[in-house]
């Protein structure tokens, strides 16, 4: 359950976010983080559209500023102190000054960070361990901003190939809305005051024109709450979670979406592997990564590694690679690279995803041409067809 806090940091005051079994759990988080809790309230409906409330606090900018001030020869303390001061935002800035308090009180970057869990992942704050023990923060923060770009690259591809394809189904819904609400009613009014003898399509369209116009208002509120309702229902999880299990029934689709899952997969632990994290560790870690079925499965793989069994030989035997994949684990694990590796398997699987969803947007935009196209087609044909029987009859 979410809850709204209103809190103080110092002099300032912020509002928060926290998801929590009840209003005691979620005052109880806030304060461990250094707030002080002035009000609390249980989440509005608005909860329910989570993705439009994220946290405002800019991680892979924090990452690449911090990385930067390092690099330059600046102390990790004067680096964040240099980052609270520019920060404009009321937000991000009590998120900077609160891991200054925990640097100030002699706790390491990732034990301040581990303060504010909703704005620094356990990913994030386990990389950041690493690197504190091995001195090389510097190289961990390098590898996960070129991490993050290049998943955001991904994800970009995929957020502008499909642009083009809901423009063309929202020009479509609003051409028949246009048809069906204010042509089609027109043509019923005409039609019927001419008395003439209509095809049975045409007539089953105007019936609709003739409803339109008697109870427009009804038919209005009735499509208004369909849409709410529509919406409401997209934003629960169990709707989600059923539709993601049909999507991956899809014999094609359905295996694009294991390929992106398992290159994401992939990389982050990759980049894990690489900052010093041990494999057990950076399995658990990256696990929330995957759909719970690969998720069942990686568990099987940790299970085998901890016996001591290679990690490739598992990872086959629970369908959590490729013949590919799987040769490059095989280099990993003789030649000690198995970081690298990995992370290569997962810019290969980028690439492959890419061209895929290239050729699905190719494939989805004339296709969705010619269905707007017929149906719109068909519902001016029924309107007009009246009219070519009239011409025919005359002639």
């Amino acid at each position: 359950m979410r809850f709204d806090l209103k809190v103080a940091f110092g002099e300032e005051i912020a509002a928060m976010s926290f998801e929590a079994l009840d209003a005691m759990q979620a005052q109880a988080m806030a304060e461990a983080q250094g707030y002080t809790v002035l009000a609390i309230r249980e989440g509005s409906v608005r909860a329910g559209f989570s993705s439009f409330n994220r946290n405002k606090f800019n991680l892979m900018l924090f990452s690449q500023e911090l990385l930067a001030l390092l690099d330059s020869g600046l102390s990790l303390v004067e680096s964040v102190e240099g980052l609270a001061e520019k920060e404009h935002n009321e937000e991000s800035r009590m998120v900077l000054r609160q891991v200054m308090t925990g640097l100030y009180e002699g706790l390491p970057l990732s034990g301040a960070m581990e303060r504010s869990p909703t704005v620094f992942p356990p990913l994030y704050v386990a990389m950041i361990r690493a690197s504190e023990r091995t001195g090389d923060m510097v190289h961990a923060l390098g590898r996960y901003v070129n991490y993050q770009s290049q998943i955001d690259a991904v994800r970009k591809k995929i957020v502008t190939a499909s642009i083009y394809p809901v423009l063309l189904i929202v020009v479509g819904g609003l051409v028949m809305l246009f048809l069906l609400g204010y042509v089609v009613p027109r043509f019923s009014t005409i039609y019927e005051s001419s008395g003439a003898n209509l095809p049975w399509m045409s007539r089953m369209l105007l019936s609709w024109g003739q409803l339109m116009q008697q109870n427009s208002s009804e038919v209005m509120l009735v499509f208004v709450l369909t849409v709410v309702g529509g919406v409401y229902v997209a934003t629960r999880s169990a709707v989600r979670r059923a539709v993601a299990d049909w999507l991956w029934g899809l014999p094609v689709f359905g295996e694009t979406l294991r390929i992106y899952q398992l290159a994401r997969f992939y990389r982050t632990l990759g980049m894990l592997l690489r900052g010093g994290i041990p494999l057990v560790s950076g399995i658990r870690m990256v696990s929330p990564l995957l759909q719970p079925l690969l998720r069942q499965h990686l568990t099987l793989v940790e299970q085998d590694v901890r016996e001591g069994k290679p990690l490739s030989l598992s990872m086959e035997q629970h369908a959590l690679t490729t013949p590919i994949a799987l040769r490059m684990l095989r280099v990993g694990e003789r030649t000690g690279r198995m970081g690298e590796m990995m992370e290569r398997i997962g810019m290969f699987y980028d690439d492959e995803i890419a061209r895929a969803v290239d050729w699905f947007t190719r494939l989805l935009e004339p296709l969705l041409m010619v269905v707007i196209g017929l149906v719109i087609g068909v519902v001016v044909t029924l309107m007009y067809m009246p009219i070519f029987e009239l011409a025919g009859s005359v002639q």
